[in-house]
């Protein structure tokens, strides 16, 4: 049976143009925890290069720069990178660019830290597919990927457990599992290049 297909980039687009903040990333305690145990999770760590995959409205980008000394942050919806770019305005390290990942290019960009919060499940097999070889590509020998996915039930193309389990499985053996959490309504997971 084929999987369902990625969700489009007016799905994102239509969500910011009714709201500035539609999942309460600014707001809500469930957020707020959520990107404190993110940031945790990088133990510390500093990263000469990171990518950020869906950074929305730049909440969570905003505490990525303390980590990275470069950051590009990419979104499909061009709301969410202008509410993002104007939040994080001050900070020098942080670079956005439209791009609809893994189908939009990067380029030749190398990163030692990728970032996939509540992203991996809007995609489908097919997307998560040239999303592990693209990460192939790119990330650099010892570089993390942090994954963070809501664990209820969605009406997305994968569940959150599916698409975590699904990235591995494509990513095959390159990866090391460094942690494997899970909260009352979400797991993060991070992984590194071996």
């Amino acid at each position: 049976m084929a999987s369902r297909p990625s969700l489009p980039p007016d799905y994102f687009e239509g969500m910011f143009r009714s709201t500035p903040d539609p999942w309460g990333f600014e707001t809500k305690p469930y957020e707020q925890a959520k990107y404190d145990h993110t940031i945790s999770a990088l133990g510390g760590r500093r990263y000469a290069s990171g990518l950020e995959v869906g950074c929305a409205n730049g909440v969570l980008t905003q505490r990525l720069t303390a980590y990275c000394e470069t950051l590009l942050a990419i979104d499909a919806s061009t709301t969410a990178l202008s509410l993002a770019a104007k939040r994080c305005a001050e900070l020098t390290n942080v670079r956005f660019s439209e791009i609809t990942y893994p189908k939009g290019t990067l380029g030749s960009i190398a990163f030692d830290l990728i970032v996939l919060s509540e992203v991996v499940y809007y995609w489908s097999d097919d997307d998560i597919t040239a999303a592990a070889v693209d990460i192939r590509s790119r990330l650099r020998p010892g570089g993390d990927i942090v994954l963070v996915h809501w664990t209820g039930d969605t009406d997305y193309p994968q569940s959150g457990d599916g698409a975590v389990a699904k990235l591995h499985a494509a990513l095959g053996d390159l990866m090391s599992v460094q942690t494997a959490e899970r909260r009352p309504e979400y797991r993060l997971d991070l992984w590194r290049r071996r």
